[in-house]
């Protein structure tokens, strides 16, 4: 079983799914923050100075004894415009990654091997040939 799982483990998929599991984290992060800091203060001014994620319902206020309840629907139209992001961020990579491999140009194919028929018949057209020469 062990032997199993470290063919497994070393085969190249699995070390590509790693590093772009990684990699990944970090453009999310990447993005996480163009989204945060960058993109959402600039609709904001553009919706009349408001701070997205500050949008809510309150639902019922906060009290001394309470606090308060609401839907935070300013952080979820956050979190859509971070996936739409990372979506056609990663759409783009894979469409510029395909264009590059429909450039590359494929090995010619190796002339396929004769039958054995063929074979034999110049074999023997090679010793009658031969043969006539001395």
């Amino acid at each position: 079983m062990w032997k199993e799982f470290k063919a497994f483990a070393i085969k190249g998929n699995v070390l590509d799914l790693a590093v772009a599991v990684i990699i990944g984290g970090a453009f999310g992060k990447i993005v996480t923050s163009f989204v945060n800091d960058l993109l959402m203060p600039a609709i904001g001014i553009l919706l009349g100075k408001i701070n997205l994620t500050d949008l809510k319902y309150v639902i019922t206020p906060a009290t001394e004894e309470t606090a308060e309840a609401a839907i935070l629907y300013g952080a979820f139209l956050q979190s859509i415009v971070d996936f739409v992001i990372i979506a056609f961020s990663i759409f783009m990579m894979v469409k510029v990654l395909t264009m590059h491999k429909k450039k590359e140009e494929p090995a010619p194919e190796p002339d396929p091997e004769p039958a054995a028929d063929i074979v034999l018949l110049e074999e023997i057209r090679d010793l009658l040939k031969q043969n006539r020469n001395e």
